[in-house]
């Protein structure tokens, strides 16, 4: 085991926020998120037609966002493998937040993996464009859905980087998902809010009454 000199950790005490973006525009899945909403959202402006739906879907995907987070950190990440048919059905985006959960320091396992995202993107496009009333309303979908994976990356990656909390908000968003990985994954499964869909489904337990995970580092215990 390698001992941190004190000049390393001085150093890991001091990154700021500069620092963590230049590490952060580093990996593919923030571009593939951004150049989304860099692409909708010209889309948007040149279709036009903007009407009071286009206000009233955002700030509802914006209310509803940490309800998405927990369904999908529960249902999809946390996803046990099953044997159905004979067939092992284990998604890449299980075992890799599995590896996130064994080494949660490492910052490629933080983002969402590119490979989900090169089938994920495309669909979600088509569904803008299809499953609305009108394609303006539908790239307003994509726009907000894109601004706010962004806003899942960089947050998601900040509270696993070095940067330090600094204001009371970011500090509570950073002690909830650190609970979550370093005392009971079975708790605080929003990334970029806490004391919502937590709070509201249960999972927002006092820490202090909560006993330690042995399996925090080792979901199921599969490996």
């Amino acid at each position: 085991m390698t001992t941190k000199s004190p000049e390393d950790r001085r150093r890991r005490r001091s990154v700021t926020l500069r620092d963590a973006a230049d590490q952060f525009r580093r990996h593919p899945s923030p571009w593939m998120v951004g150049g989304m909403l860099v692409v909708a959202v010209a889309a948007r402006l040149v279709v036009g037609d903007w009407q009071v739906t286009d206000v009233v879907l955002p700030m509802m995907m914006l209310a509803l966002f940490p309800f998405a987070e927990w369904v999908i950190h529960v249902c999809i990440l946390h996803w046990k493998p099953r044997t159905i048919l004979g067939l092992t059905v284990d998604s890449l985006l299980a075992r890799k937040h599995r590896e996130h959960h064994v080494d949660p320091r490492d910052v490629p396992l933080v983002f969402i993996p590119w490979q989900t995202l090169m089938w994920l993107v495309p669909a979600l496009a088509a569904l803008s464009v299809l499953a609305f009333p009108r394609v303006g309303l539908g790239l307003t979908f994509l726009v907000a859905l894109s601004a706010l994976g962004v806003l899942y990356e960089w947050t998601h990656y900040l509270i696993h980087s070095d940067y330090k909390p600094k204001s009371r908000l970011y500090r509570a968003i950073w002690r909830n998902h650190r609970h979550h990985h370093y005392k009971n994954e079975h708790y605080w499964f929003t990334v970029t809010t806490t004391g919502t869909a937590d709070r509201l489904l249960g999972t927002a337990p006092d820490p202090e009454s909560v006993e330690k995970s042995p399996t925090a580092r080792n979901l199921h215990a599969v490996r």
